[in-house]
């Protein structure tokens, strides 16, 4: 490239540059002008600002002082300052001035302006002066302290500011907020934060949560209506159900107070009384008597089931809650009510019990249709009249009975013989008879004077004078143990030489029965009694003991006739024919007086309880036969036939051998004597419905009816020979084992007797303790 292109070039890049530079400076001076145009905006928005700061401090008649380091400027409110000044009463208007006589007024608030000056703490307080009263509040800002003064003076003074009347609030135990026209909390205290466990409000507003909704949809209601709203509302706080009166009052510049008062124990007492005026209610409603309730303006408030049926009143017309004027009208109609002379003035004086303060006495109407009522007034406690209708009709009929019955009482007493009275259960003479006062020989003027027991005592001692027995005889009648109260019998002997008999016997009322009686003559026939049973005990015995003798002294001859009767019968031909018939008939006869004697000796033991079994194990198939054997060969010389049935299962029985053999022996005996030839007499055992059963019977003539029933008394075969008492034997020896005797028989059929004797010993056993049958 030649020179004249590279100054050429290098013209160019000078113009070049200078033309860069014009446009840089022109950029610059552009962008200068606008920054000095943005600083004389925002200087012109920060006068405006301090001005509306200014201005505002002034409207608001407050005064605003900054601190640095511990020096206090006027920021503004000068003449607020100067308000507050004369206040505390301090000459020199200026702000240090003012600081320092604030923490001169109280150490607490010298201690927290020291806490807001050197760290910040933001603080809060009041100074009372002469005049008035001084709010101060203190914050922190940057490296500033500023102090805000307001002055309240007059009647003002006495209003609480903004943060007191926030902290009384806050103190309040229970939900207090500010809510916004939509019922939204915007300012609430404490107690509503705890209510619904939220840290502060916006932590509640983030979660959602709300004291009560219907509260703030009171709140709300409130704020358009422009009045004050109340009502209860149920929330449950700390995991129980409370009652709260809600007030929502609208305020002044906007905005409305709720303010929540605990009424839980009122709402409970309230629901208390509540189910207990229902339950009294419902317990009217199950009683007989008829209740009506009229309140304080005679209107009928409650009548139970009883009233509208005693009265047979509609339940319709009873609910339109009649007055009381309005009930006895209709009464009266249906000719219900007590006639009366003057209608009109009774029912005034009905309705005029109204105004009587206390209960009224009761009254007695006695109804046309013959009812009797009792009618009891008395004041409501809740105010108005309460009245109790009961039929009597029936309990004065009772008493008629009653009394009558009393009276055929006494008149039943006045009929005894002997003397009677009836003690209360305190004492009191309820009753006597005329016998009384004629035994103990005192008047009835005299018993009616007396009165108690002690009274009557007094008259009675004179007759018989053991004190003693009369206070052992009260405690029967006064002591209230019913022990002590036991029936006593008893004899005394009174000072007229009279025995007497008595006796006390509690009555179901609690009363006491006394009774005495005059036994001297009743005793000296028991005496006597007593010496006629003892001559004949003595009689017996020497009776007992002749039939002994007499018995003894006949055996030992008998023994001898029968022992040389059989001689004679076995002595072969030394006797004739007739004379061996002699004989036998001889051995025959004295057999015959021998079993006789030991029937009378065996009765005779009976008679006296003096006979005791000699118990073993008997087998019964064992003693049939045997009593079989035993009188077969004299049932053969008369043509009867014996026979003995037994079977396996009757076994052993638990007696007398030798008297249970007897026992058959004498029906056998008595069979024969009634069986004529031919006929067969048949000896059976069995077991039945816990019992041996043995019977004899035969096919003989049998026994007629009119002496079946006297068949076991003594002395009835007398006719057959002997003393008849076989029969009667038989039936002492059976119950003298436990058992029973019967008969079956018909004329001309044959008779059957059978002896039940129990496998278990029972009334033979209390006799005779030994036996026992098996």
């Amino acid at each position: 490239m030649g020179a004249n292109e590279l100054i050429l070039a290098a013209a160019a890049g000078a113009v070049s540059l200078a033309i860069c530079a014009v446009l840089w400076a022109l950029a610059q001076r552009q962008s200068a002008a606008r920054q000095v145009k943005g600083l004389q905006a925002r200087l012109a928005g920060i006068e405006h600002r301090a001005d509306a700061a200014t201005a505002s401090a002034e409207a608001f008649d407050s005064a605003l002082l900054a601190v640095e380091d511990g020096q206090a400027m006027l920021a503004s409110g000068e003449e607020s300052l100067a308000i507050c000044a004369g206040v505390l009463g301090i000459e020199a208007v200026e702000p240090q001035a003012l600081v320092n006589a604030l923490m001169r007024a109280d150490p607490d608030h010298a201690r927290r302006l020291r806490a807001l000056f050197e760290r910040g703490e933001s603080c809060a307080f009041e100074v009372r002066g002469e005049t008035g009263v001084v709010s101060v509040e203190g914050r922190a800002a940057g490296a500033l302290a500023w102090l805000r003064l307001s002055a309240a003076v007059g009647e003002d003074a006495a209003l609480p500011t903004a943060p007191r009347f926030a902290a009384f609030l806050d103190a309040h135990a229970c939900p207090a907020w500010i809510a916004a026209a939509d019922g939204s909390p915007v300012w609430v205290n404490r107690a509503w934060l705890k209510a619904v466990d939220a840290a502060d409000l916006d932590d509640a507003a983030l979660r959602g949560l709300a004291f009560d909704r219907g509260a703030d949809a009171l709140a709300s209601e409130a704020a358009n209506l422009g009045q004050q709203r109340q009502a209860h509302r149920w929330s449950t706080i700390g995991g129980r159900r409370r009652a709260f009166r809600v007030t929502a009052q609208p305020l002044e510049g906007g905005g409305v107070g709720v303010w929540t008062d605990d009424v839980t124990d009122l709402e409970e007492t309230r629901e208390t009384l509540k189910r207990s005026v229902e339950a009294h209610d419902e317990t009217l409603n199950h009683i007989a008597e008829a209740v009506a309730i009229f309140g304080e303006g005679k209107r009928l408030m409650f009548h139970n089931a009883a009233f509208a049926e005693l009265w047979a009143m509609e339940p319709a017309w009873l609910a339109e809650r009649p007055t009381h004027g309005e009930v006895l009208d209709r009464l009266r109609q249906r000719r219900r009510l007590p006639e009366t002379a003057d209608y009109g003035k009774w029912k005034a004086a009905e309705l005029a019990r109204y105004e009587q303060l206390g209960p009224a006495a009761e009254d007695l109407w006695s109804l046309p249709d013959g009812r009797t009522l009792k009618v009891v007034r008395q004041p409501h406690p809740m105010g108005g009249l309460l009245l109790l209708f009961s039929d009597i009709t029936g309990e004065l009929k009772l008493k008629a009975q009653y009394n009558a019955l009393i009276e055929v009482q006494q008149a039943t007493l006045d009929k005894l013989s002997d003397a009677v009275a009836v003690f209360g259960s305190d004492g009191r003479l309820r009753l006597s008879n005329d016998a009384f006062s004629t035994f103990w020989k005192i008047t009835p003027a005299q018993l009616e004077a007396a009165g108690d027991f002690e009274g009557v005592t007094e008259l009675c001692v004179p007759k018989l004078h053991d004190r003693s027995f009369w206070r052992e005889l009260k405690g029967r009648v006064a002591d209230p143990d019913p022990a002590a109260r036991a029936p006593m019998t008893g004899e005394v002997k009174t000072s007229d030489d009279r025995i007497v008999a008595y006796q006390s016997r509690p009555l179901p009322d609690g009363a006491t029965l006394i009774a005495f009686t005059d036994v001297t003559d009743a005793k000296k026939l028991e005496s006597a009694l007593a010496a006629r049973e003892a001559a004949l005990a003595d009689a017996e015995r020497l009776k007992r003991d002749f039939v002994g003798n007499v018995s003894y002294e006949l055996r030992t001859p008998l023994t001898t006739i029968i022992g040389y009767s059989e001689l004679l019968e076995h002595s072969g031909d030394i006797l004739s024919d007739r004379g061996k018939q002699h004989a036998a008939a001889v051995k025959s006869a004295a057999t015959q007086l021998a079993r006789s004697i030991d029937d009378v000796l065996d009765m005779a033991q009976i008679d006296a309880g003096e006979m005791a079994l000699d118990l073993e194990d008997v087998r019964v198939g064992d003693l049939l036969l045997g009593v079989a054997a035993r009188w077969n060969e004299r049932a053969a010389a008369s043509g009867v036939s014996i026979a003995a049935e037994t079977s396996d299962d009757v076994g052993l029985i638990r007696g007398d051998a030798k008297r249970l053999a007897q026992i058959l022996d004498h029906l056998v005996e008595n069979a024969l004597t009634q069986t004529p030839g031919g006929g067969t007499i048949r000896l059976a055992a069995r077991k039945a419905l816990g019992e041996v059963q043995l019977t004899v019977s035969d096919t003989g003539r049998g026994i007629a009816f009119h002496v079946q029933a006297h068949i076991f008394d003594r002395f009835i075969g007398r006719e057959r020979g002997g003393p008849g008492l076989g029969l009667a034997l038989v039936k002492a020896l059976t119950e003298l084992h436990g058992g029973w005797v019967a008969l079956e028989s018909e004329p001309g059929a044959g008779a059957a007797f059978t002896c039940h004797l129990p496998e278990e010993a029972h009334a033979g056993a209390e006799a005779q303790p030994e036996l026992g049958l098996a």
